[in-house]
């Protein structure tokens, strides 16, 4: 969210010193924090109409521009006053009080011809203020108007002698409210009640005619009507009586007549509603620092002599803008570049890769704050910054490496240096182990990390440097006698034949102890098996034995159910025995008894 802007009382925007207009260097410091769109409502008007006090409302205070209670012009110059925009988030309000039109003591219509061409350029609502109705006097005093043509140009053109289309002023013109104060007649048109709007519609209508007074009757109804095309009127009653005036901004408005108090609230309700944000040609929204290019841009173009020309004021505000554009990009990518690169990269393009990506970023800020770049000029002046960049970069990056790898190449290899300073190699054999130990640091230099793009070239160059070394080492060991050479050979010999001997040695042994392992395994593989066969018939007799005691227990339940039955046919016998004796007995009873 961008800061608010809220001064404490209005400051001096352009001084009118002696006839000659000066820009206020604390007020431009003052647009240029405006980082806000601002909506800029400029007023002006005769002198003592009362302008100051609409604009008090618009601020929402009661004093704050000088009211004066003279007849003296109080303003001189334009003051400004900004305010956060009470409506319009994130926009700022800056209201331009003018110097009063027509003072006498002034005695300029220059001056005020280019007072009322700057509110007219600088605005994106015009207030023209004036007393009473809208007569031909009224009209008369509005003869800046006829003049804006002759004030200002919309085009760059070589031919002085070419008329500008009103066209071309429309489209950067502001909209257009006149506002009526002390206005004592009825809103009336043929006995209808008519609106204000309307009331100036009428006031605005053309003569049939072209008499010289038709078209000066006709002129500056004219240049409203096509300058202006979106126009609004506000009429207001006297405040209160001419003698109060003077203390008119210590009332309350409980103190001021009810009409007024409305009137003044509608005016301030439509300028807050209806003001658009200040627009360039194009659609550029214009905030502080735009503004602030506006401003001196006009001067600048007044003090000289020339006439303001908004092709060529949208040019410069366009070459100030995209040169800050360009100043944007190049410190986002030196601070993308500045947190993403560690110098040095291991290789050149893991460097040009995060150059293409803060190059695309900072391409994308100066797209966003940029405008109207003409056939890209800024955007090439850009791409050139950026290959100086990234050719700084490499240079950097090529001079970091290179500073990396001498350091590393001293810490590793100068203990090499020192021992061939102390003759370590000047021996037989001493060029073999150079070469190895040569190898082994070289080995540790490539294990190293980050030495960048610079690695392979500084180590050859390093060994290039010391050849003359290496030449020596290897003459020394060439010079050795040849007892030295066979001595070394029969000693390698019987190394050679003692090392046969102890590998034959701990071959007997590796076999001996293969041998005893191979024994071991046998043991216990027999060991195993006895166990699993006493397993084996120790489950075949206990299976046995059951099957066994089974049949037993089979045999003996069958026996005795066989002799239960034959024991109880015996005891059926015995009783038919015994039945059998016992009718014989009867029978011989029988037989005795008779006998």
């Amino acid at each position: 969210m961008a800061p608010e802007i809220d001064l404490p009382g209005p400051v001096s925007l352009i001084d009118n010193t002696k006839g000659q207009l000066v820009v206020n260097p604390e007020a431009l410091k003052i647009l240029s924090a405006i980082t806000q769109p601002v909506v800029v409502v400029a007023i002006v008007g005769l002198y003592r109409t009362g302008k100051s006090y609409l604009m008090n409302k618009l601020a929402g205070k009661k004093n704050g521009f000088s009211l004066g209670s003279t007849v003296r012009s109080h303003t001189k110059g334009i003051w400004m006053w900004c305010v956060p925009h009470p409506k319009k988030p994130e926009h700022t309000l800056v209201l331009l009080d003018t110097e009063g039109l027509g003072d006498i003591e002034k005695g300029d219509n220059e001056n005020d011809s280019w007072i009322f061409a700057l509110a007219v350029l600088l605005s994106s609502t015009f207030v023209y203020n004036s007393m009473g109705t809208i007569n031909q006097q009224a009209m008369d005093q509005l003869h800046y108007v006829t003049e804006l043509t002759h004030r200002i140009r919309s085009k760059s053109s070589p031919d002085e002698n070419e008329n500008e289309d009103s066209a071309d002023f429309v489209s950067f013109f502001p909209d257009f409210v006149w506002t009526l104060r002390d206005f004592s007649l009825d809103l009336e048109a043929d006995g209808q009640p008519i609106t204000a709007d309307e009331y100036l519609t009428y006031s605005l209508k053309l003569k049939q005619g072209t008499s010289e007074k038709d078209k000066t009757f006709n002129l500056p109804r004219l240049c409203i009507r096509k300058y202006f095309p979106k126009k609004k009127c506000f009429v207001f009653d006297r405040p209160v009586h001419r003698k109060k005036l003077a203390q008119l901004e210590k009332l309350h408005d409980e103190e001021l007549d009810p009409e007024f108090v409305q009137q003044v609230a509608d005016f301030c309700s439509y300028i807050f509603s209806n003001s658009k944000t200040k627009t360039l040609s194009g659609g550029i929204k214009v905030n502080g620092p735009r503004l602030e290019s506006l401003v001196l841009t006009y001067i600048d173009a007044i003090s000289s002599g020339d006439l303001p020309c908004m092709e060529n004021t949208i040019l410069a505000l366009a070459q100030i803008e995209n040169s800050v554009a360009v100043q944007k990009a190049i410190a986002h990518y030196d601070q993308q570049m500045g947190q993403k690169v560690q110098l040095p990269t291991e290789t050149l393009q893991e460097l040009l890769d995060l150059h293409r990506d803060s190059e695309r970023e900072a391409t994308e800020v100066f797209m966003k704050n940029s405008f109207k770049d003409v056939d890209h000029l800024f955007q090439k002046k850009l791409a050139v910054q950026l290959v100086k960049k990234r050719d700084d970069f490499c240079k950097q990056n090529q001079e970091a490496s290179s500073d990396r790898c001498s350091a590393l190449l001293q810490d590793i290899f100068s203990p090499l240096e020192e021992e061939v300073k102390m003759g370590i190699y000047s021996k037989p054999g001493g060029y073999c182990l150079f070469i190895q130990k040569l190898q082994d640091l070289k080995k540790k230099y490539h294990e190293e990390p980050r030495k960048g793009i610079q690695a392979e070239e500084i180590l050859q160059t390093y060994l290039k440097s010391k050849e003359s070394v290496t030449d020596a080492i290897l003459q020394t060991d060439k010079i050795l006698t040849k007892k030295e050479k066979e001595i070394e050979v029969e000693h390698a010999k019987a190394e050679s034949a003692q090392a046969s001997a102890k590998m034959v040695e701990e071959m007997q042994i590796k076999y001996q102890q293969m041998m005893e392992e191979k024994e071991k395994s046998y043991q216990e593989h027999v060991k195993q098996l006895t166990e699993k066969i006493e397993r084996e018939r120790a489950q075949l007799l206990e299976e046995q034995e059951r099957t066994l005691t089974s049949k037993l227990q089979e045999q003996a339940r069958l026996l005795k159910e066989r002799c239960q039955g034959e024991s109880t046919q015996l005891q059926n016998e015995i009783q038919k025995l015994q039945k059998t004796l016992g009718k014989k007995n009867k029978r011989y009873m029988s037989r005795k008894l008779k006998i």
